[in-house]
């Protein structure tokens, strides 16, 4: 099937943007990227994820049961899932949602698998990305390692393996001496080590995004460096995206900004829901080798992941509005049980060898992304929301989306994601 060329505007540099950029180049098309800051950059969520590329990450946040934890996660601003009591009124909306998205088995069962078809083939998707990028080093298939204090800490996420199961994830378990035989400086309180072969890591999320922006601007894409502000529709039509520094016409647009595609969704006919989860990283430096490959330990739910700029250790979900300030208490506690986690680390590492981050996870209360054409006009294509799963779930997202541009079937089932499954409030 022969693809019409179009000029298509990408809105948003990070990681799902550039794949984005990237499919459509590959396809033929012009792309203009529409982004103010530099791609990576700290202001980015793509600068400070947890860096994993995990087929694993098919379990969604909201589980059944979670309801009966809401009140301790508004009492306990520590808590690895916290909710700013001033957020409430805002969030409510979104809560309802997100609780009634994991409400039962068979709704858990569904977002497993529309997120499995977007995790399929990760790490060798964004190795082949890497390598054309010139930066094969940055993407690593070494495995993730899940380290537990038993095999009874083990069984009690039997539904969430289940789950992984179910979609074609394997795993192989290593008792208390192979678990050290492979990371020997984890702390003898792990006993039971499940290993998922198949998955891999990012070794400087940041670099790697910065580096697909250059290779795609070598290659022929331009970049309009401002911020998208809206759109201008005329008879269904797209005429050009409004930014900050002027209008840029084209035929086609994505949205894929992160947490500001909200407003723009809204200019496109659809209101989303979407809110920040704000996520936390800290990254010591002098630990190399401690952390051969990525650990996540069951007992502090967040990832330690060895990256060139240091160990990172990122977790810990925020529920607040988007402009309300850090609470870096969060960050220490993710140091704390790095020390906690590996022994005979120096127990007097200063802040001169710590640096610590915290940004903006676009998610949806279901856990999916929004994939698909707007309200307004089929002119423009959603591709934001990705919470946990964006650096993951990004080259399959930017297939999808060509294949939208291009009028091609898109070999999978986008109704999961579609933008209007938002227009009514969930009935419990």
């Amino acid at each position: 099937m022969s693809i019409e060329r179009q000029h298509v505007a990408v809105i948003g540099g990070g990681i799902v943007g550039l794949c984005a950029a990237a499919a459509l180049r590959h396809d033929g098309h012009q792309v203009t990227l529409i982004e103010p800051a530099e791609p990576g950059g700290r202001q980015a969520a793509s600068f400070g994820n947890g860096a994993w590329l995990s087929p694993a990450s098919v379990v969604p946040m909201s589980m059944p049961g979670l309801w009966r934890k809401v009140p301790f996660y508004l009492m306990d601003p520590l808590g690895p899932l916290t909710i700013r009591w001033r957020a409430l009124p805002v969030l409510l909306p979104w809560l309802l949602r997100f609780l009634y998205a994991g409400a039962t088995v068979k709704r858990v069962e569904r977002t497993a698998a529309a997120l499995r078809s977007l995790l399929e083939g990760s790490p060798e998707r964004h190795a082949a990305l890497a390598a054309q990028a010139g930066v094969p080093e940055l993407i690593r298939r070494s495995g993730l390692l899940y380290a537990y204090p038993s095999r009874e800490a083990f069984e009690a996420e039997s539904l969430a393996w289940r789950l992984r199961r179910d979609n074609g994830v394997a795993w192989r378990e290593l008792d208390g001496d192979a678990l050290r035989g492979m990371v020997p400086a984890l702390s003898p309180r792990y006993s039971l080590g499940v290993l998922v072969e198949a998955g891999g890591h990012c070794m400087d999320p940041g670099g790697y995004v910065l580096a697909l922006a250059h290779w795609l601007v070598a290659g022929g894409m331009a970049w309009q460096r401002a911020a998208a502000i809206g759109f201008t529709i005329s008879r269904g039509r797209l005429e050009s995206v409004r930014t900050t520094a002027g209008e840029v016409r084209c035929d086609r647009a994505v949205i894929a900004a992160g947490i500001a595609s909200k407003d723009l969704a809204l200019a496109a006919g659809d209101r989303v829901s979407l809110e920040s989860e704000r996520g936390y990283h800290v990254v010591i430096t002098g630990l190399e080798g401690v952390v051969p490959v990525p650990v996540m330990p069951s007992d502090g739910k967040m990832a330690n992941t060895p990256t060139v700029a240091g160990l990172r250790a990122s977790g810990q979900v925020e529920l607040a509005t988007r402009y309300a300030a850090p609470d870096w208490r969060r960050a220490d506690v993710l140091l704390t049980q790095v020390l906690s986690t590996y022994d005979g680390l120096p127990s007097d590492i200063g802040p001169d060898r710590i640096s610590t981050w915290m940004g903006h996870r676009p998610s949806t209360p279901d856990g999916l992304p929004v994939i698909g054409p707007a309200a307004a006009t089929p002119d423009i294509t959603y591709a934001f929301g990705h919470g946990h799963i964006g650096l993951a779930g990004a080259p399959v997202t930017g297939e999808l989306v060509a294949s939208l541009v291009g009028g091609r079937a898109p070999g999978v089932d986008l109704s999961p994601y579609r933008a209007s499954r938002f227009r009514r409030l969930p009935s419990f």
